[in-house]
């Protein structure tokens, strides 16, 4: 059995996964939506959905650093990771365990790739595609819904001391657009730019995520005093974790834009 990952890197699979370690908190999430809870052997300190799937499983470390020793106890079939939230290193170490699926997120399209993927991938294919539909019907009401309203120039921040916001080919830029929102840092050269406080002047509305940096009330407070404009505090997940949770994220959206 052959398949490919979103970096279209060919897996030789023996059969279909039935041990699974998932680096990713949204993919972990994804699979237990899929049916998948009991297949899974191992998971990051970070896979927080469901709430109690942490007592049940192994941690095996986070999602940029593991413990090798306790991936190897679980002996996984196969190892989901990201691009993004997982290093070179750590796939290239993984791959010594078990093969090794990695996806590569950027934008709505691509998470439903990833989503029609992992249902191929498990034998999930209905799931998958009933999934799928649902968050595209989702999408379609908010967008009829968001595209009616004012245009405006945000700023999206993921980090603090020093202040990162979110730029262009990001998955939250992506949510950002469907919201109707301009992007003030969509033509930076790097995905994530170090900014300056002046350059938010510019925003009609920032938005602080919860995570990576969790951003509180009292931030938004403070920086609305030196900016002089609108800054609120948003569900960081419902803009960044692609997967199952985007068939909730979109009624999300609507109270932020309401």
């Amino acid at each position: 059995m052959r398949v490919n990952d979103q970096l279209n890197r060919e897996i030789e699979l023996r059969r279909t996964p039935r041990r699974i370690v998932s680096l990713v908190p949204s993919q972990t999430e994804l699979l237990v939506h899929l049916g998948l809870r009991d297949s899974l052997v191992g998971i990051t300190k970070f896979c927080v959905h469901p709430k109690q799937l942490r007592k049940e499983i192994t941690v095996v470390g986070g999602t940029k650093s593991v413990h090798y020793s306790k991936i190897k106890e679980v002996a996984p079939d196969i190892i989901l990771c990201n691009k993004e939230e997982n290093t070179a290193e750590m796939v290239s170490e993984l791959g010594k365990i078990a093969p090794v699926w990695v996806s590569d997120i950027n934008s709505y399209e691509e998470s439903l790739e990833m989503i029609a993927l992992v249902g191929q991938l498990f034998g999930k294919e209905l799931e998958a595609t009933g999934l799928i539909s649902e968050i595209e019907g989702e999408k379609k009401e908010f967008v009829a819904f968001s595209e009616k309203l004012p245009r405006k120039k945000v700023a999206y921040l993921i980090w603090k001391d020093p202040f990162m916001a979110v730029g262009s080919h990001t998955f939250i830029d992506g949510m950002l657009k469907l919201n109707n929102f301009e992007n003030i840092f969509a033509g930076s050269e790097s995905r994530y730019p170090e900014i300056e406080l002046e350059a938010l002047k510019t925003a009609d509305l920032v938005l602080l995520s919860t995570e990576p940096f969790p951003f509180k009330d009292e931030d938004a407070a403070q920086l609305e005093k030196v900016l002089k404009t609108e800054v609120r505090v948003v569900d960081g997940e419902y803009f960044s974790w692609y997967g199952s949770r985007m068939a909730n994220a979109f009624r999300y959206f609507t109270k932020v834009r309401s």
